[in-house]
């Protein structure tokens, strides 16, 4: 069951769920608004022609800044990666799944190809992957709210939180925008 506005502020006041920094003027009915942090990671086609998942992509994508005053312009069909402003986490008793913004999504504007859960027992800066679906390009701006999330409370307890040994956690409690590490599944 998605937790509404109530519940929401109840678990931050608990400590159960947490969002850093929180503002009353950013919860929804049933969700709470996330803003666009200034680093974002974009594709190096310079130097990289394939993607091969058994390797280490470090340098295959580099980091840029946002402008403050000019944005960012994603280009129609362009994909970069980045992370909200607010630090999320859960206990081992809640999830968080990641939402775009529909006014966004219907300018083409999309957050998350796939990756839009927030696991039990994980904290950390969510990371965004966007792409432009939209003929136009579209110009993106640090702290412009770029999605929402949406948290749910588990049956009970889940047995293994996010982190615990033996379950690969990579991206546990990241607090920069990182790109893939689908290599260490091999």
């Amino acid at each position: 069951m998605i937790l509404s506005d109530r519940t929401l502020k109840a678990k931050i006041q608990s400590g159960e769920i947490s969002i850093e920094p929180f503002s009353d003027e950013f919860v929804q009915p049933a969700s709470y608004d996330l803003h666009l942090d200034k680093n974002i990671l974009v594709f190096d086609t310079e130097k990289h022609k394939l993607i091969d998942v058994k390797k280490p992509v470090e340098d295959l994508m580099k980091k840029i800044e946002i402008n403050d005053i000019s944005g960012y312009t994603l280009e129609p069909g362009e994909f970069v990666l980045a992370n909200v402003k607010e630090v999320t986490g859960v206990d081992n008793k809640h999830v968080g799944r990641l939402e775009g913004k529909s006014s966004l999504a219907r300018m083409g504007l999309i957050i998350h190809a796939t990756a839009g859960f927030l696991d039990p027992g994980n904290k950390l800066r969510l990371t965004l992957e966007i792409a432009n679906l939209s003929p136009l390009p579209i110009r993106i701006y640090e702290n412009m709210k770029i999605a929402q999330i949406a948290f749910e409370q588990l049956d009970r307890d889940c047995e293994r939180p996010y982190g615990s040994s033996g379950l690969n956690s990579k991206y546990k409690g990241d607090m920069t925008v990182q790109a893939s590490k689908m290599w260490k599944n091999f």
